[in-house]
């Protein structure tokens, strides 16, 4: 019998990964973790999830709570809206076009593509109703398609905002409104060459004048050059009107989803951090988002840990760092925000919804849930709680990864399922 010479890509993860020398340990949460010391390997440990249907099963939510499958069969959900009539959109889509620079990129690409769903990014967005109230969204349709990986959603004063990997896009939008009655405007140009990361979370000001863009870097840790870093790893304000625009926050790795909270109108993001300094760093986190604040990368990570991989160091940056306000843990993967409302019962009636999509490159892996954060005095207050679990069961399959959350004002909340392709809907029991 002959053997091929050649090594599979998963043969070869697990060789390399042997060979790394990280130690799995506690997650360090809240305001003030304790961060190990850096671990680097040749390249981070991984692991496969492990996909399965649903079946049966469903998510778990607490008790005196309840959720439901909404919507299913769709392209990939990333974000949801609730429209002023209580319709709710779905943007679905796939983005990024990266090229791998080094071996241990092609290892993490198959790794993390063990994790996702097979489906076409459906590239459009499809409008759910339920029409009399009963929690049943009986219409399922398109309300504009040939877009491009579309992900952040906002809305104000009958106009509909898309930012799409390449650009924001503007629809106008009125009550009722099933399908978009004319091609969208385009508002603005965003940074889309090479696009490592490519998602562009969206919100707006309270007044509906200031749109809030968020741009991830275009690698791990500068590997490609500054240059590829120019416009990148910040936050835009963006005029709704005119599209004038200008950079909000900078330093911010990858913001993957922005909210505003909703009596200050204070703009809070969570932030992916970078990888290969240990399965414990460097924590993901919420924070507030100041105008004109630096978060740190590439120099320094939670304030003042510096990152010597960045090249050639600055000082001047490594002290004008703003350490964020809560550290959700290393490698979760948060992908959604939102401040919940009275509505979703006295328990869940002050914090943030936050969305984990779930880690690739710990040997145990964490995320796949929704948490709570709760607040008091406009600040997160107290340890986060288990809001929605059993993405991932305890036979190791992974069934679903949360993306978006989304808080309908009524009282639910909204979940996208990429993994699934399904957006849940959680409410309390009456």
């Amino acid at each position: 019998m002959k053997y091929s010479s050649a090594l599979t890509p998963l043969s070869l993860a697990l060789l390399l990964s042997a060979c790394d020398s990280e130690r799995n340990g506690d997650l360090s949460l809240g305001p003030d973790p304790k961060l190990p010391e850096q671990h680097r390997g040749l390249v981070p440990t991984m692991k496969i999830a492990e996909p399965a249907e649903w079946g049966d099963r469903k998510p778990t939510v607490p008790q005196g709570y309840s959720i439901t499958a909404i919507a299913t069969g769709l392209g990939i959900p990333r974000q949801t809206l609730v429209l002023p009539n209580g319709d709710i959109l779905v943007a679905e889509g796939r983005g990024g076009s990266a090229a791998k620079l080094k071996p241990k990129d092609v290892i993490a690409g198959y790794i993390k593509a063990q994790g996702n769903t097979k489906v076409k990014g459906g590239n459009r967005l499809t409008l759910l109703r339920d029409a009399d109230g009963d929690g049943s969204y009986e219409l399922q349709t398109v309300f504009a398609e040939n877009l491009n990986a579309p992900y952040g959603l906002a809305y104000a004063d009958g106009n509909l905002y898309v930012a799409n990997q390449d650009a924001i896009v503007r629809f106008a939008y009125e009550d009722g409104q099933t399908k978009a009655s004319a091609a969208p405007v385009k508002v603005l140009d965003l940074p889309s060459q090479i696009n490592h990361h490519w998602t562009k979370a969206l919100t707006i000001s309270p007044d509906g004048r200031q749109l809030y863009v968020a741009i991830g870097s275009n690698s791990n840790i500068t590997e490609r050059g500054m240059d590829a870093e120019v416009d990148r790893a910040q936050v835009w304000q963006v005029d709704a009107r005119t599209g004038a625009h200008k950079p909000y926050a900078t330093g911010l790795r990858n913001p993957t989803a922005l909210t505003i909270q909703p009596d200050s109108g204070q703009l809070w993001a969570v932030v992916n951090e970078r990888d290969e300094l240990g399965p414990d760093l460097v924590p993901d986190y919420l924070t507030s988002v100041r105008e004109g604040g630096f978060y740190g990368w590439p120099y320094s990570y939670w304030g003042q840990n510096v990152d010597s991989r960045a090249q050639p160091q600055n000082p001047e940056k490594v002290a004008a760092a703003i350490k964020p306000d809560y550290s959700l843990g290393a490698h979760v993967a948060a992908l959604g925000v939102d401040f919940s409302v009275p509505a979703m019962g006295a328990t869940f009636a002050e914090g943030v919804f936050v969305g984990e999509h779930g880690s690739w490159n710990r040997p145990d892996p964490v995320g796949y849930k929704v948490i709570f954060v709760p607040f008091s005095n406009g600040q997160p207050a107290g340890e986060a709680v288990d809001f929605a679990t059993g993405f991932r069961g305890e036979d190791g399959k992974t069934r679903g990864r949360p993306v978006g959350v989304t808080v309908d004002p009524r009282g639910a909340l909204l979940i996208a399922d990429d993994l699934a392709n399904t957006v849940w809907r959680v409410t309390r029991n009456q």
